[in-house]
């Protein structure tokens, strides 16, 4: 909705011809800087405006903080270490900083796939993470709502929960004994 004032494409057109591809891929393993990944954007859906809202109506994807989820992690974030894997990009995490910035010092440390070279499901992206926190996979419990990731870190070797809503989250934490029920 936020690029269709500046572009010649329908709506449905625009959905059509935004993909994830290679550029897509590139900027997300930190081999494209956002500029240039906003410039492949303004071609691709043509759009009539700055990169500045093309980079606007990018980051308008991410929506808001889960309440519960961040309670729940709260609530345990104390007594086990909490990481976060996530694929990204520097525009977003720069604008999840700017919305929400208790967010990600919650956790004991993020790791984007911009920064790390790798997105889930790549294996490379979870064995990066394996080395950097020094835990063999099976003392590790990942959450993802993409069941393509949690089937990847499952044939790593990880505990690895598909998320659905927040009760998916507590479920798996009350059942390895992390919070009560």
């Amino acid at each position: 909705a936020a690029w269709e004032a500046h572009s010649r494409l329908a709506p449905e057109e625009m959905r059509a011809a935004f993909t994830f591809d290679e550029p897509f891929h590139r900027h997300e393993t930190g081999r494209l800087d956002d500029d240039s990944y906003f410039g492949h954007l303004r071609q691709v859906l043509a759009l009539d405006c700055e990169l500045a809202q093309v980079r606007a109506g990018f980051d308008a994807i991410l929506i808001g903080e889960i309440g519960e989820t961040v309670r729940m992690l709260e609530a345990i974030r104390t007594r086990v270490p909490c990481y976060a894997i996530s694929n990204t990009n520097p525009s977003h995490v720069a604008e999840m900083e700017r919305a929400f910035p208790g967010l990600l010092p919650r956790f004991t440390r993020v790791f984007a796939s911009h920064e790390i070279g790798h997105r889930k499901p790549q294996p490379g992206a979870f064995e990066h993470v394996l080395r950097e926190i020094g835990v063999p996979p099976q003392e590790v419990l990942l959450f993802d709502d993409l069941a393509p990731n949690v089937e990847a870190a499952i044939a790593l070797g990880l505990q690895a929960v598909q998320v659905r809503s927040p009760g998916d989250v507590r479920l798996a934490l009350v059942q390895r004994g992390l919070l009560e029920a």
